[in-house]
């Protein structure tokens, strides 16, 4: 498995139906679960006063992680950034 560190902004229209935006928040919540307990979000953060995350996830390669972000219900209204990482030798918390 890869990691990646991705970040994620929801770009929702000004005009955008707030009806629909309410649904795709409860799917996004559940989405987003599914993709914690099978392991692929190991961690998330949310960056205060904006609509936005950084993410920790798990994926075989790029093109595995490029269809899951697409499954999120948002995904038509999102800017993702995705930065590839690699092991570090001095990573304090490679042998945990």
């Amino acid at each position: 498995m890869a990691e990646f560190l991705v970040n994620i902004v929801v770009e929702w229209p000004q005009d955008g139906d707030p009806d629909l935006r309410d649904a795709l928040v409860e799917a996004e919540a559940e989405r987003a679960r599914e993709l914690a307990a099978n392991g692929t979000i190991k961690r998330l953060w949310r960056v205060p006063g904006r609509w936005e995350n950084w993410g920790l996830w798990d994926a075989d390669d790029a093109t595995s992680l490029h269809a899951e972000l697409v499954s999120l219900p948002f995904f038509p209204w999102i800017s993702a950034s995705v930065i590839p990482l690699a092991e570090h030798p001095s990573d304090p918390c490679k042998d945990l």
